[in-house]
């Protein structure tokens, strides 16, 4: 399996809170929840809609993962119009939770990643089928992408500046190129980039 990544992030990088004002949400006195509600176009929802059902399975961090199954694990399609197939991915496909700390998942389809992270995942990327994806999921994707387990990455680009909030990346952390191999915008100004690693970036020399 690929494994790719889908993040929201604003023009200054944020992801947090991207859907609303949970308890979640306003960790570390964050107060600018829900900036991508309502964003984004018909097209856009479409690309989102088509990505999930391309998942074979997914990858979330334990924050993202309780996020979910609180939301997407107790809604039924009918309860989400335009967005049934995210419904009925994340509902019906193998969910893994990389998590030292998570015991008993109740929503079903879910096994817990809690040893030897990379040697679980480099298994599941060797299992046939299409991609194993993750969505939001920060640190993961991070660490991910610090491990070279990272196929592809998208990026959905909201046209807001928070000012506040976690972002995707931090001030400092290791370097990489990217290669771009989709990009388009929609009537709202949202931006949807997809991106390979390539390796480290080059610097020009003194």
């Amino acid at each position: 399996m690929k494994l790719t990544t889908m993040t929201q992030v604003t023009i200054d990088g944020v992801m947090q809170g991207n859907g609303g004002a949970s308890d979640e949400d306003r960790r570390n006195g964050f107060e600018r929840g829900g900036w991508a509600l309502g964003k984004g176009d018909n097209e856009t929802h479409a690309f989102i809609n088509q990505t999930y059902q391309r998942a074979d399975a997914f990858l979330l961090g334990r924050r993202t993962y309780e996020l979910f199954a609180d939301s997407w694990g107790s809604w039924t399609v009918q309860d989400v119009p335009g967005w049934e197939p995210v419904a009925r991915a994340l509902n019906t496909r193998p969910k893994y939770v990389a998590s030292t700390t998570l015991a008993d998942p109740a929503w079903s389809g879910t096994t817990v990643l809690s040893d030897d992270l990379v040697t679980a995942i480099a298994d599941l990327k060797a299992k046939p089928g299409g991609e194993l994806q993750v969505h939001g999921s920060g640190a993961l994707t991070r660490w991910l992408l610090e491990n070279d387990l990272v196929d592809e990455m998208t990026l959905i680009v909201i046209p807001v500046i928070l000012g506040q909030g976690a972002r995707l990346f931090p001030e400092t952390g290791p370097d990489l190129a990217l290669d771009l191999v989709e990009s388009r915008v929609d009537s709202k100004g949202v931006t949807i980039q997809v991106y390979r690693p390539a390796g480290r970036p080059q610097y020009a020399t003194a």
